[in-house]
C-alpha cells in the first residue's frame, strides 16, 4: 500500500510538471473567457452597444432582405450569418464569407466595427485558450490537439489525486485547513481540500472543453453512459430555381416552424442550391440547437429540426458549451466557474511549491 501510494505520487508529480505551463494557460485564459464579452464593451462600449439612444425604441429593425442588401453593399462580400439579439441596445453580430466580423446597428445598417476574430479581446483570448494563437500555413490549429491532451492529463490527475485521499483512514478529518499552521502545511491541507471537493466539477468542466476538439470519442462515453444516440438534424436538399429570393417571406416561415423558440442566428443562403437556415434556441434548450430551413426563393418550408425532444444523450451533449462557461442557472454559477476556473492554476503552482519544500536543502 505505501508503495502504491509512492508510485501515485510519482507520478501525479511528473504528470504536472509535464503539463504545468499547457494547465496555467487553461486556468488563466478560461477565467477570463467567462466574462470576456462583458470585458470588451466595457473597454470598447461603442462597438458593441447601441448608446442610450431612445430614438431607437420607436424605430424598426431592418427587414432581413434591406439589412442583407444594405450591409453587402458596405462590404462588397455576401453575409455567410447574422446574430441577431433581443435586447435593443446590444449591437448585432455577422459573418462575412470572407471570414471577417462586423458589429452592426439593426436599425440602420450602419458598421460599428469590422474586425476578424482575434482582434478582439473575446476572440484573442478564446485563440490563446483553444489553440494557443497558432495557426499554420494551411490554417490549420495543430496546439489544439497538444491543448486537448493537457485536459486529458488534468482529469488523471484528479483521480490519482483523489484517489491518494481516498485510500488512508479519516478520509473527511483531513478536510480542514488550518490556517495558522505553517506555511507548507497550510498548503498541503488547502492543496488537497480544495482538489477533493471540486474534484467532480472540475473532471466535468475539463471532460466538456475535450469534448470540442475529441468529438467522436466523447460522444461515445456520453452515448454508453447514457443508454442513448446523440441525434443530429440530416437536413440535406439541392435547391434549383431561378427566381428572385424572397428573404424576408422565407424567414418568416422558417421562425414560425418553431415559434417558441428564440433565434440565435440567421444563415444566408451560400448559393443558388442552399436555404436559408435559422438556428434556433427552443425555451427547454440550454443552447441554439435546433434548426429550421426554408427556401430563400418561394419562402416555401423545407424542413425544421427541435432538438428539445431530443435523447437525453442529445440533451447532454447539447448542454457542453454552457456548462463549460458556466452560463446556466445565473450569476452565482458563472462567479463559481470563475473561482473554478483558477484551481488549476493554484494546484500546479501549490504543488510545486511543496514539491520544492520536500527536496532536502
Amino acid at each position: 500500500m505505501i508503495l502504491l501510494k509512492l508510485i501515485l505520487r510519482r507520478i501525479h508529480l511528473i504528470l504536472a510538471l509535464a503539463s504545468g505551463l499547457f494547465l496555467i494557460n487553461l486556468s488563466i485564459t478560461g477565467a477570463l473567457l467567462i466574462y470576456a464579452k462583458e470585458i470588451q464593451t466595457i473597454i470598447n462600449p461603442q462597438y458593441w452597444l447601441l448608446g442610450d439612444n431612445h430614438s431607437n425604441k420607436k424605430q424598426h429593425l431592418l427587414t432581413l432582405s434591406e439589412l442583407t442588401a444594405k450591409i453587402e453593399q458596405q462590404t462588397v462580400q455576401k453575409i455567410q450569418f447574422i446574430q441577431p439579439e433581443e435586447n435593443r441596445q446590444i449591437a448585432w453580430q455577422v459573418r462575412l464569407e470572407n471570414k471577417h466580423y462586423l458589429s452592426i446597428n439593426p436599425y440602420t445598417a450602419e458598421i460599428l466595427l469590422a474586425y476578424e476574430f482575434s482582434d478582439t479581446f473575446y476572440g484573442f483570448t478564446m485563440s490563446w485558450h483553444r489553440w494557443l494563437l497558432y495557426t499554420n500555413d494551411t490554417n490549420e490549429k495543430p496546439m489544439q490537439l497538444w491543448v486537448s491532451i493537457a485536459s486529458l492529463v488534468f482529469i488523471i490527475e484528479l483521480i490519482i489525486g483523489f484517489t491518494l485521499w481516498v485510500k488512508p483512514k479519516h478520509r473527511l478529518k483531513r478536510l480542514n485547513v488550518r490556517w495558522k499552521a505553517k506555511n507548507k502545511i497550510r498548503f498541503t491541507q488547502l492543496h488537497g481540500t480544495i482538489g477533493v471537493i471540486f474534484c467532480f466539477p472540475l473532471i466535468l468542466i475539463s471532460f466538456s472543453g475535450i469534448a470540442f476538439f475529441w468529438q467522436d470519442a466523447t460522444k461515445q462515453i456520453i452515448e454508453s453512459l447514457s443508454f442513448s444516440k446523440i441525434q443530429q438534424h440530416n437536413y440535406q436538399h439541392q435547391l434549383f430555381s431561378n427566381k428572385a429570393p424572397q428573404l424576408d417571406k422565407a424567414y418568416n416561415v422558417a421562425k414560425a416552424a418553431l415559434a417558441d423558440g428564440k433565434v440565435f442566428r440567421i444563415y444566408l443562403p451560400s448559393n443558388a442550391g442552399t436555404p436559408l437556415a435559422l438556428r434556433i434556441e427552443m425555451p427547454n434548450e440550454s443552447h441554439a440547437s435546433s434548426w429550421s430551413w426554408a427556401n430563400p426563393y418561394t419562402g416555401e418550408l423545407l424542413s425544421s429540426f427541435d432538438a428539445s425532444e431530443t435523447s437525453v444523450a442529445t440533451q447532454v451533449w447539447n448542454f457542453k458549451y454552457k456548462f463549460h462557461i458556466g452560463e446556466f442557472i445565473g450569476w452565482p454559477v458563472k462567479v463559481l466557474w470563475l473561482l473554478i476556473s483558477l484551481m488549476p492554476c493554484f494546484f500546479i503552482l501549490s504543488g510545486i511549491y511543496l514539491w520544492v519544500k520536500r527536496k532536502p536543502t
